[in-house]
């Protein structure tokens, strides 16, 4: 177990589904980054862009982003996450991939599906909360628009972080700024917010601020431009909040359907 987690964020634009081009950009990114990185996290969607075209940009478990994944993780000695289109069983899925240094993958399937931009008519929504164990830390994962809904990503499993992959755009920024805070203080958990900058295809500007919130909702790291950032979490302070302010001992119980 790690009492510091080291984590990478890499915020960056994304070539518009072109997943060859931006595995190579990313490369670069990946290989750059400090050798006592523990995690390194992607954005949403990050070979294609937050596409409603799967058809053209999906990939299988087995395909080449996934085995990329492998081998960066492997050759960093660090864990990888970011999400993929992913084709499994006829449907298309918004898959969130934790790969782990020894080559293994866990994943979570985005559960609130983006309406707004038709999301829910082009891709699967997924149905299970997923509780990543990585290095002794209990790790939740999200997908960008889950963030708007609290009652998804309640710590009833004590977590110790929670992180969002995203595509946000900049009109509603603020949105991910607050909520990403609001997410932190409520869930007394490290929460991580990784955008990308830049256009898309649809020329929706993205603006980063990528960031990480400490438990108390203080903010460790934060960017609006294309770089890497880096932030340390430290299980002693974690702990220290807990012991010191038991908001979690009062939680409410309730079931999800």
């Amino acid at each position: 177990m790690l009492e510091q987690l080291h984590i990478a964020l890499i915020q960056t634009p994304l070539v518009w589904e072109k997943p060859k081009e931006n595995r190579k950009v990313l490369q670069q990114k990946i290989e750059a980054v400090t050798p006592e990185t523990d995690l390194i996290v992607l954005p949403e969607m990050f070979p294609s862009g937050f596409t409603m075209n799967p058809a053209a940009v999906f990939e299988t478990m087995d395909g080449k982003t996934v085995s990329w994944l492998q081998q960066w993780a492997k050759k960093k000695d660090a864990a990888i996450m970011g999400s993929v289109v992913i084709k499994e069983n006829d449907c298309f899925y918004n898959r969130l991939l934790f790969v782990k240094p020894d080559g293994s993958v866990l994943h979570y399937d985005k559960r609130h599906t983006f309406t707004l931009a038709k999301e829910d008519e082009v891709y699967a929504k997924g149905n299970h909360k997923v509780i990543i164990d990585y290095k002794g830390w209990k790790i939740c994962p999200q997908i960008c628009y889950d963030l708007r809904f609290p009652v998804w990503s309640r710590n009833v499993e004590d977590y110790d972080v929670l992180i969002y992959v995203a595509n946000w755009p900049k009109k509603r920024i603020q949105a991910w700024d607050v909520l990403l805070q609001a997410r932190a203080i409520e869930n007394m958990s490290y929460c991580i917010g990784v955008n990308r900058v830049g256009l898309d295809g649809n020329d929706y500007e993205y603006s980063g601020h990528s960031t990480v919130y400490d438990a108390l909702g203080k903010q460790l790291t934060y960017s609006e431009t294309e770089e890497t950032l880096y932030a340390t979490l430290d299980k002693s302070e974690l702990k220290k909040y807990r012991e010191k302010l038991k908001f979690l001992s009062d939680r409410d119980s309730f079931t999800i359907k």
